[in-house]
């Protein structure tokens, strides 16, 4: 229980889940997604664009990869992920407004602006997170900020 709660010491809660996503990308999705899903059903967006059949089963490793590095990035605090991070995110807040307008299901500009906008905030939230990309050193009690988060 002491190495769970170390794992998830030193990062605020969104940050926390942003790990527990990337480990259930990295170990459950994408592998059903890779070699369960048949390539009829397949679907990978990149850049907002919509890739469907092969031309999406043929561009999932690379999701697997991005999924995987953060995952094992978060978990070992390398700092490497910064900002590599905010950056996807920030692609992934484009691509959000640019489905929106370009997929029939992506609800306009309106519901586009809605997601785009939340995921520019993860973007900026993980920019200004520099900080909390290193290893914390053994004993350090994690930082505090002024609303009380660590």
């Amino acid at each position: 229980m002491e190495t769970l709660k170390a794992t998830f010491a030193g990062r605020p809660a969104w940050m926390n889940l942003l790990f527990v996503f990337c480990g259930y990308m990295t170990f459950v999705y994408m592998p059903y997604d890779m070699f369960v899903k048949p390539v009829e059903r397949d679907q990978e967006v990149w850049f907002g664009l919509l890739l469907t059949g092969w031309a999406a089963k043929l561009t999932e490793p690379i999701h697997w990869f991005i999924y995987g590095a953060g995952f094992y990035g978060f978990l070992r605090r390398r700092t490497w992920l910064w900002p590599w991070a905010s950056l996807y995110a920030g692609q992934v807040a484009i691509g959000m407004f640019v489905w929106a307008l370009t997929d029939p299901r992506g609800g306009g500009i309106l519901s586009g602006s809605i997601a785009g906008a939340a995921f520019l905030v993860l973007a900026i939230m993980l920019w200004r997170a520099k900080d909390r990309f290193g290893p914390m050193v053994s004993g350090q009690q994690p930082e505090q900020t002024e609303n009380g988060e660590s």
